[in-house]
């Protein structure tokens, strides 16, 4: 299920549970259930996108998705029919967490839940996948920005407010860098298989010029949710990420190497591992601010 990458799905939960909490809103058991059900859709969408992509031929031996971690039907570790049985399993999960959150929460729930597993069958499952089309890293922000942590917060505090939307762009936007850098690093590839992924749409130098932007943002965004007072300025702490940041960008404004440094682990992802590192920093570092407001606001009564 690609273990590496489910953190982003418990940070945009803990994010969600943060924000009740400073609202006083805050309930345990709806909580787990959305750090849960948050990893159990995300399991469920790397094991279905090496699942269709083993099937339409696209993870072929040269394939970098091949080349940077094992796949589960192609190395043998699993067979067709498994897979798809580990993936039932995992979506009955997913439908008794729903189902709970149908039952207490009521329709806005189910609205939030049929958005995410429409954008989870849309992006790879469908006959003309998101990710085939360039809407896959729009998709993407979507899901782990708005629609986990906007919705995650409805569901454990009961009620809809406009700002955990607000807060959510930030992390949404360095989940989207993610994406837009694997896809980059992938791109000679998926243009000869026909995906048109975004960066394949914008060419690599326009590709790489839109995820300088998205990193950026991403503290521009917290700026002005800070100034506005949407967040603490202790959501400030997020400025220790910058030199991280700024080296992901750098790196970005030049072509990658054509052979890996030494020692290199990843190859072929090289803007996408930059990426990584980054936003998992950054997304430690909002939540420690995000906790920190929240437990000064409840000692203040405030």
């Amino acid at each position: 299920a690609r273990s590496v990458i489910l953190v982003i799905s418990a940070q945009a939960a803990l994010i969600a549970g943060l924000l009740a909490l400073a609202d006083r809103r805050f309930d345990p058991l709806s909580f787990l259930l959305v750090l849960v059900g948050f990893i159990d859709a995300h399991a469920i969408s790397n094991l279905s996108n090496d699942y269709f992509g083993y099937r339409r031929g696209h993870d072929t031996p040269d394939s970098p998705r091949m080349r940077y971690t094992v796949h589960p039907l192609a190395s043998g570790m699993l067979t067709p029919r498994q897979l798809a049985a580990g993936l039932a399993v995992l979506g009955l999960v997913g439908l008794a967490i729903t189902g709970f959150f149908v039952a207490t929460r009521g329709p806005v729930a189910l609205a939030f839940a049929g958005a995410g597993i429409a954008l989870l069958f849309l992006y790879d499952a469908s006959p003309i996948p998101l990710k085939s089309i360039g809407l896959g890293e729009i998709a993407s922000f979507l899901v782990w920005g708005p629609l986990m942590v906007g919705g995650g917060y409805f569901v454990i505090a009961g009620q809809l407010r406009l700002a955990p939307f607000l807060v959510s762009v930030p992390y949404g936007l360095g989940v989207a860098s993610i994406l837009v850098g694997k896809h980059i690093d992938q791109r000679p590839f998926d243009v000869g298989q026909g995906q048109r992924t975004l960066p394949v749409m914008l060419g690599e130098r326009g590709a790489r010029a839109l995820n300088q932007a998205l990193v950026a943002l991403m503290y521009v965004v917290v700026a002005v949710l800070v100034a506005t007072g949407t967040v603490s300025l202790l959501a400030g702490v997020v400025v220790a990420a910058l030199p991280r940041g700024l080296q992901a960008i750098a790196l970005m404004g030049r072509p990658r190497p054509t052979e890996p440094p030494a020692g290199y682990v990843g190859w072929p992802l090289w803007y996408h591992r930059a990426c990584l590192t980054h936003n998992r920093l950054f997304g430690w570092l909002y939540i420690a601010g995000l906790a920190a407001g929240a437990v000064l606001g409840l000692r203040l009564g405030t």
